[in-house]
């Protein structure tokens, strides 16, 4: 069946897309059930112990050594797609670990690493780094099967072992599985569109609403249990992928050995929450448009950001813009009640996404702006799991040069994210764009 396929609904309804063929399940983006919670073949055993005590081994500064020692593992072992994503997220966070994990980072990615790491990323559709969808998506376990109930959400893997992280990490997860559902109602609201039928466009665009405002109901709650100096300086540094990287010490980005002199240098996006599937699809579906533009023949970050989701998901926002605009329906002027209260519930829903940009504002100031113009005091604390007893928590050379790079001594207007874009104005540009889309009277049909 084609990845674009249409399936017809019960007793020859309304058409819907079939959105399986998408890896979009009754989670959204995240998977039907929990994550493969570790690789049936002992095979595979070299990584699993790695990635278990991964806090422990950079702690102690033992991850490079423990990584050129690994051997060359093949992905031939790999028995299911849940299986390929537990391999991907192991190998994400251990070039992470490898790369930022020492007093300086390292820019050789060795062959024990790279030769699987390209293999897992070419099968799930996804650059080799550590993306949302290795941090997040794919890297959590649940005592129910409520994915939204973050009290119920574990982290698989971390790199600070630190309640701050698994706050941060599976928050993420929590949001993404409050818009459960709202995939489904927006399009047969799309194919409501083509029937003019307004009271199913419009009761989606209530629920699309609530949606937002639930997802955005959960970000508020970040400062529960996520300290913005520890996300600072001990763990949004190992979300840094390669590209713009300069200041931080990688002028090339990161070589990937392949041995034998093979490799290759990559300049790679790190791990941002702009690589979200859903938030692109609130876009997509409200008629949300982004005017920014990469650099000469580049293209731009929304386009590029696309490549750092899961395959199928991305072609699932294609599928998406292709189907037409509620937007282009909502600024015909209304000549009846129901068209009224579309347009209505339009501008709603459209509000209620550009107050969710801004809460990501306001988060953004709290974790990195006020952060990167205060001078971290020393405290002992005890990194999660940790079995050596109390040890003071210090911030690493790497640590303070990938600070620097990104804010120390800039004004806020130069921040840049973990994905390597200029955050404030990246992020402010996205909320005015929002708004945008939410005037009706720019433009008459």
């Amino acid at each position: 069946m084609s990845p674009h396929a249409v399936v017809i609904g019960p007793n020859g309804g309304k058409p819907t897309v079939d959105l399986a063929e998408f890896a979009v399940s009754r989670n959204a983006f995240l998977p039907e059930h929990q994550p493969c919670q570790r690789l049936a073949d002992s095979y595979y055993e070299p990584w699993e112990r790695i990635v278990e005590q991964l806090p422990t081994h950079i702690r102690t500064g033992a991850i490079h050594n423990l990584i050129q020692s690994l051997p060359i593992l093949s992905t031939d072992h790999l028995r299911s797609e849940a299986e390929w994503r537990r391999a991907y997220v192991m190998l994400a966070f251990m070039t992470h670990a490898h790369v930022w994990g020492g007093s300086d980072p390292n820019e050789i990615l060795p062959p024990q690493i790279t030769l699987p790491f390209l293999s897992v990323s070419e099968h799930v559709e996804l650059p080799p780094v550590l993306t949302y969808a290795a941090a997040n998506l794919w890297n959590f376990s649940c005592a129910g099967d409520d994915f939204s109930e973050i009290d119920d959400l574990s982290l698989l893997f971390s790199f600070t072992g630190t309640q701050s992280e698994s706050w941060f990490l599976l928050l993420s997860v929590a949001m993404e599985a409050k818009a459960a559902g709202i995939l489904q109602t927006m399009m047969d609201a799309f194919s409501a569109v083509k029937t003019r039928d307004y009271p199913v466009i419009t009761k989606a665009l209530e629920d699309l609403r609530r949606c937002i405002q639930g997802v955005g109901g959960l970000l508020e709650r970040m400062y529960e249990k996520c300290e913005p100096m520890v996300f600072f300086h001990e763990i949004r540094p190992f979300l840094a992928g390669s590209k713009n990287m300069e200041a931080a010490g990688l002028p090339r980005g990161v070589f990937y050995d392949e041995g034998d002199g093979k490799g290759e240098w990559r300049q790679l996006r790190g791990g941002s929450n702009g690589q979200s599937s859903l938030i692109q699809f609130f876009d997509v579906v409200l008629g949300v448009e982004h005017n920014d533009h990469g650099s000469a023949g580049q293209a731009s970050y929304h386009t590029e950001v696309r490549e750092y989701m899961p395959g199928p998901h991305r072609r699932f926002l294609v599928h998406t813009a292709r189907m037409g605009s509620i937007r282009e329906l909502a600024l015909a002027p209304p000549s009846t009640d129901e068209q009224l209260r579309m347009r209505e519930a339009f501008v709603a829903a459209t509000q209620a996404l550009s107050s969710f940009r801004d809460k990501h504002i306001q988060i953004v100031a709290r974790y990195i702006i006020l952060p990167s113009k205060q001078t971290r005091p020393m405290q002992p604390r005890v990194a999660q799991g940790a079995t050596n007893g109390p040890t003071a928590v210090t911030t690493p050379k790497r640590r303070q040069n990938l600070a620097s790079s990104s804010s120390a001594d800039m004004a806020d207007d130069e921040l840049t994210g973990t994905g390597g874009t200029k955050l404030v104005p990246f992020l402010k540009q996205a909320r005015d764009e929002t708004c945008q889309a939410g005037d009706l009277s720019s433009r008459t049909l």
